[in-house]
């Protein structure tokens, strides 16, 4: 799509979310703007209640774009091996805890009348699970928005993070929510 040399200058929306217009630049003056439709928005899952301000937030925008919520939970007792393909866990497949966090996710997306898609993938690093499935083009994501404990930076240069991770590593524009 664009080399790495360009950087996003510039987020417009126009009239709603779900119509963005985004401004890239590189280090030589060059611009480019392409207008983006945001119809699938992926929102991170853990049950914790930075994950859920994120839920809130996804719910915000869907309303706003008329968006699918795509809720992804990493399960992360997975070996390291998967967390490569980050696989698609069936339901059948899926932990009480896994199902917990995504139908509670699911009950309250329904209430506002959004669409919504519950997936759980299995996997080692969260990170690395979500950024994976964001970017697989087959899952058509555009927009990813994650809750953030805000550790700071002395605890998370030793215990990385995962919105962190997504923020640098996604494809997909992120949100993050604090």
């Amino acid at each position: 799509m664009f080399q790495e040399s360009y950087t996003i200058l510039e987020f417009v929306f126009v009239g709603s979310f779900s119509d963005t217009i985004i401004t890239f630049g590189d280090k030589y003056g060059n611009y480019s703007q392409i207008l983006m439709t945001v119809k699938r928005i992926m929102v991170c899952l853990d049950g914790s209640k930075h994950s859920l301000r994120g839920l809130n937030a996804a719910i915000s925008l869907a309303k706003e774009s008329d968006a699918t919520l795509v809720g992804v939970h990493s399960d992360t007792s997975f070996s390291a091996f998967s967390a490569v393909r980050a696989p698609i866990l069936p339901e059948k497949k899926w932990s009480n805890e896994a199902k917990g966090i995504i139908y509670g996710a699911q009950k309250k997306v329904e209430k506002s009348k959004i669409k919504f898609e519950g997936v759980v993938i299995g996997g080692h690093s969260s990170g690395i699970d979500l950024t994976t499935f964001a970017n697989n083009p087959r899952n058509k994501i555009d927009q990813i928005v994650i809750g953030s404990r805000g550790m700071g930076f002395p605890r998370e240069l030793f215990f990385g993070g995962t919105a962190n991770f997504v923020l640098h590593k996604a494809k997909a524009p992120v949100t993050i929510v604090k």
